[in-house]
């Protein structure tokens, strides 16, 4: 059911609703608005070219809401009202506007993780005017063009009348393939393995699954994920394009593969074909084809599996990393509840699926770094380093053995986090080594026991980058490079400002360049990533003004 806002006035039935009489001492105006109501409701149910969206996040872009429209037709026009959380939307033809509402009737449109609402709008057309500027913005327009380009490489392919993709085909069975049907999905920093049931369960929240391959392929893990229609894979995509399947990391990566159908050849821990159940479930160890049909040869692609991964059973959960969301899902899998996806905030920032399955990984929070300079190190310089992939609880410094440390972080996700990244990290000219440590957590020196300030509490620190849930920082987590990202930069400092800063602590500033959009941030490039490292430990947190300090972390960019 299509539920109707009440800016349009519309109702369901195609019955007209009379105003109430007004009373006899009513004013004109009075009666003025229940004309206008009794005209406006008048409308009922008549499909126009313009849809009316509403209760859309207050962050959402022009391309967000022709990606909405996208799959069904041309789109013509778009205009977001963000202080009324509303959008209107123009295709090209009445018949995509039709599809839309329909599709939309069965099932939740959802943007930014958000269920907002799909309407035929009273307007015919969407006309715009200087009060709404923003429908004109370069944004809008870059998002038209953009949108243009899509639709006339998809040409009539894409939706061809809208309805026919959306609708079973061949008596009931569900469409087996098409132009923009299959995601290709690229998981980045994946420090816990991902099984098969994990993206099922992920992916079909937003449409039938039918068919999934997962390989490794440029010692990535990827998959290949069929959907039944072109509406199902967009929405997909939007949705969860992004994000991260536990918090900080295995981030999904989507975009349409060439291929417009998989052929799966069995059933087991690598692939799935859920159309056809009676697969054999093969040799695990064997390489499996998927078909193309991108052209009229059909192509055979051979894709290596990746490595087994526990039988696809999943673990129990972390502890502490539970979701308090409610599971709409009946079963579990492997014994462990699925998260509840319709109360789900899927925004950039968010932990996302954190709680969706459990990294089969052992609890450690506390690592054994070892190898390092200790000369050079302090307890100060490893919680300034290690803050860069989590929040540094404690650091001790063995008395005996002053190249080696406990650094005790705050989730275990984040000690694995800094062990991926900085095991073998050249720290002030030494080979670091991190690994994991038996210990549960660091112990503070006892009273009387010498320790020459070699063990830290930092638990009450202000300067923890990733203290609030879903910090928007776990999005900006990328390996030690000779880059450095700035930010919290005051207006008032330039950059020879910055440049001296640095130079003063002994660093040669190779690049620098302030964002064009954001002078609060800036790239800074230094000769080496030894170097990089070294000016993150010094410099973050200095004193720019009275009240800002500089924040620094690595860059995955390049001047």
């Amino acid at each position: 059911m299509v539920k109707r806002g009440s800016d349009e006035l519309l109702s369901q039935s195609g019955v007209t609703v009379m105003a109430p009489a007004a009373p006899h001492h009513a004013d004109n105006n009075n009666q003025d608005s229940a004309a206008k109501k009794v005209k406006l409701e008048q409308n009922v149910g008549k499909p126009s070219r313009v849809i009316h969206i509403r209760n859309i996040p207050n962050e959402t872009t022009e391309a967000e809401i022709i990606q909405l429209g996208l799959p069904f037709g041309r789109v013509t026009n778009v205009l977001v009202l963000k202080g009324k959380n509303q959008a209107f939307l123009e295709m090209a033809e009445e018949i995509s506007a039709v599809a839309m509402v329909a599709y939309f009737g069965g099932c939740v449109a959802q943007l930014r993780g958000r269920a907002v609402y799909v309407q035929f709008s009273n307007h015919k057309e969407l006309k715009t005017d200087q009060t709404h500027s923003n429908a004109q913005s370069a944004s809008a327009q870059a998002a038209l063009q953009a949108a243009q380009v899509i639709s006339n490489s998809a040409g009539a392919a894409l939706v061809a009348g809208a309805g026919a993709a959306l609708q079973p085909a061949n008596g009931g069975t569900e469409i087996q393939g098409g132009p923009n049907t299959v995601l290709r999905v690229i998981i980045e920093h994946m420090l816990y393995p991902i099984v098969l049931d994990v993206l099922y369960s992920i992916f079909q929240r937003y449409g039938k699954v039918l068919k999934i391959v997962t390989f490794t392929k440029n010692n990535s893990f990827q998959a290949l994920i069929q959907y039944p229609d072109t509406v199902s894979a967009q929405t997909a995509k939007t949705a969860l394009d992004g994000q991260n399947i536990y918090n900080g990391c295995c981030t999904l990566r989507i975009d349409y593969s060439k291929m417009t159908c998989l052929n799966v050849k069995y059933n087991n821990d690598k692939s799935r074909d859920y159309t056809n159940p009676t697969l054999p479930s093969g040799d695990g160890d064997a390489h499996q084809l998927l078909t193309s049909e991108l052209t009229p040869q059909r192509a055979r692609l051979a894709l290596a599996l990746a490595s087994r991964m526990s039988g696809g059973v999943l673990a129990p959960p972390f502890l502490g990393l539970g979701s308090g969301l409610a599971s709409p899902y009946g079963v579990g899998v492997g014994g462990v509840g699925l998260p509840a996806f319709g109360a789900l905030t899927l925004t950039p920032a968010s932990p996302a699926l954190r709680a969706l399955a459990a990294p089969p990984m052992p609890l450690a929070t506390v690592l054994l770094v070892s190898n390092l300079n200790e000369e050079m190190v302090t307890p100060d310089a490893l919680f300034t380093l290690f803050g860069v992939y989590g929040d540094v609880q404690r650091v001790k410094i063995l008395y005996n053995k002053k190249d080696s440390a406990l650094i005790q972080m705050a989730e275990p996700h984040q000690a694995h986090l800094a062990m991926t990244h900085m095991d073998k990290l050249r720290v002030f000219g030494k080979a670091m080594r991190v690994m994991l440590s038996k210990h549960q957590t660091v112990q503070l020196p006892k009273e009387g026991q010498p320790d020459a300030g070699l063990t830290r509490d930092y638990s009450q620190s202000p300067l923890h980058r990733f203290k609030k849930p879903g910090s928007k920082n776990y999005q900006n987590i990328y390996p030690p490079s000779a880059t450095l990202h700035l930010s919290n930069i005051p207006a008032t400092v330039s950059e020879e400002d910055i440049k001296e800063a640095f130079t003063k602590r002994g660093f040669t500033i190779k690049a620098f360049k302030f964002f064009p959009k954001d002078r609060k941030m800036a790239l800074v490039q230094l000769l080496s990533i030894d170097e990089a490292v070294a000016a993150l430990i010094k410099m973050h947190n200095h004193q720019l003004s009275e009240s800002n300090h500089l924040r620094v972390s690595f860059s995955k960019s390049s001047i």
